[in-house]
């Protein structure tokens, strides 16, 4: 399970370093109990994000069966997408 507490704040930790896999390293490191994923915004077609940026989005991960799918259900949750979304000019 994972909160919209955590979800914003794992957001907002983002926006002070930056996307990356960096960023999802920290991560890592700051919630041992999550799964983190990074992948490019336009790789993901079929949900909606739990929470919008400019530049990136976060996805919620289901992983309760040993294999990762996207979830809405934040009482299932067992892991974040991170996913950066490209800014054309």
């Amino acid at each position: 399970m994972i909160s919209t507490e955590q979800v914003q704040d794992i957001a907002t930790k983002i926006g002070g370093v930056g996307i990356g896999e960096d960023a999802v390293m920290m991560l890592r490191q700051q919630y041992p109990r999550l799964h983190f994923t990074y992948c490019m915004d336009d790789d993901i077609t079929t949900y909606q994000p739990v929470i919008e940026q400019e530049t990136f989005n976060l996805y919620l991960i289901d992983g309760r069966d040993h294999c990762l799918c996207l979830t809405s259900d934040y009482q299932i949750a067992t892991g974040i997408v991170v996913a950066e979304v490209f800014l054309s000019n």
